[in-house]
C-alpha cells in the first residue's frame, strides 16, 4: 500500500490546488442605452448575467433634479419607466442583481460637498433603494445597488457618497456598491472613493485605454494593470470590462477565442477574480459574446 499513498496525495494536491487557483465567474452587463436591445426581463432571461446594471442616472447633484435616461426603452418625464418593476422583481427572482449606474460618458452630473452628496444618497435610497417616495420612477421594485460610472465633472465627494449609501445598508437589505473605472491606476474620477474599501463589485473599463488594455496578441499591458488593480483596491471582487463588439468602444475589443484561450488563464488565478462586465446589451446581441465566453469564464 506504501506505494500508492503518494500518488493519492498528488492527484489530491493537483485537485486542490487547481480549485484555489482558479474558480468561476460571472457576467454583468450593462443594459438601458439602446431601445433596441430587448426587455430588461428578457435580458434577464437569457440565463447568460448575474448582474444586470440599468445605465444611466444622467443627471444629479449641485441641486440639479435627478433624471434617469434609458434612451428608447421609457420615458421618465410621464413616468413611463415604473413599468420596469415587474421586470426587475422577475431578475431578481432568478438571483440576479440588479443595480442602478450613476453617471456615464454624457451626464450633467457633480457633487458640490459631502452635504450635497448626503442629499444624492438620501434621493438615491427612497427613490430606487429600500427607502419611500411617492416619485419612485421605476415603480416599487428595490434595486440592489448603485454603481459609479462616473467620467466627468469633479473627482470631489465619491467616498462621501459611498459612506452615506452604505450606511444605509443597516436597515436590513444590503446596498451593494459597484463601479466602473478606467484602467489606468488609480482612477482620475473613483480613485479616492475606491480606497474607502466599501465597494462590493469593481468593474475596470479595459478598453479606450490603449496603455492598460489587450492589444493584438499582447496581454501584457492588460495583466500588468489587472495586476495593479487587484493588489491595492480594496474590493471584494474586480472583473475585467471589454467592450461586447468590436463597435461598442473606440478600442480594447479582445476577441472571444483570445479572451479564453490567453487572458483568462492570466487572471483567473487572482483570489479578486469576479468575472468580466460587457459594454452592452445591445452590443452582445450582435455579437453572441457572452454566451460564446459563459463556461470559460
Amino acid at each position: 500500500m506504501a506505494s500508492v499513498k503518494p500518488t493519492f496525495w498528488l492527484l489530491f494536491s493537483l485537485m486542490f490546488a487547481s480549485i484555489i487557483t482558479s474558480h468561476g465567474g460571472g457576467i454583468a452587463i450593462y443594459w438601458g442605452q439602446n431601445g433596441n436591445e430587448g426587455t430588461l426581463a428578457e435580458t434577464c432571461g437569457t440565463g447568460n448575467y448575474d448582474f444586470v446594471i440599468l445605465a444611466f442616472l444622467a443627471t444629479f447633484g449641485n441641486g440639479q433634479t435627478p433624471m434617469i435616461n434609458l434612451a428608447g426603452h421609457c420615458d421618465p418625464y410621464s413616468n413611463g419607466c415604473t413599468g420596469l418593476s415587474d421586470d426587475i422583481h422577475t431578475c431578481q427572482s432568478k438571483g440576479i442583481k440588479v443595480i442602478l449606474s450613476i453617471g456615464g460618458g454624457a451626464g450633467s452630473y457633480y457633487l458640490a460637498s459631502a452635504e450635497d452628496a448626503r442629499q444624492v444618497a438620501t434621493y438615491l435610497w427612497n427613490n430606487y433603494l429600500g427607502g419611500h417616495s411617492s416619485s419612485r420612477p421605476l415603480g416599487d421594485a428595490v434595486l440592489d445597488g448603485v454603481d459609479f460610472d462616473i467620467e466627468g465633472g469633479t473627482p470631489l465627494h465619491w467616498d462621501d457618497l459611498a459612506r452615506y449609501l452604505s450606511g444605509y445598508s443597516k436597515k436590513g437589505k444590503k446596498v451593494y456598491l459597484t463601479a466602473a473605472p478606467q484602467c489606468p491606476f488609480p482612477d482620475a474620477w473613483v480613485g479616492g472613493a475606491l480606497n474607502t474599501g466599501l465597494f462590493d463589485y469593481v468593474w475596470v473599463q479595459f478598453y479606450n485605454n490603449p496603455p492598460c488594455q489587450y492589444a493584438s496578441g499582447s496581454i501584457s499591458d492588460l495583466e500588468a494593470a489587472w495586476k495593479q488593480w487587484t493588489s491595492s483596491i480594496p474590493a471584494t471582487q474586480i472583473f475585467l470590462g471589454l467592450p461586447a463588439a468590436p463597435d461598442a468602444a473606440g478600442s480594447g475589443f479582445i476577441p472571444t477565442t483570445d479572451l479564453t484561450s490567453d487572458v483568462l488563464p492570466a487572471i483567473k488565478g487572482s483570489d479578486k477574480y469576479g468575472g468580466i462586465m460587457l459594454w452592452s446589451k445591445y452590443y452582445d446581441d450582435q455579437t453572441g459574446y457572452s454566451a460564446a465566453v459563459k463556461k470559460d469564464v
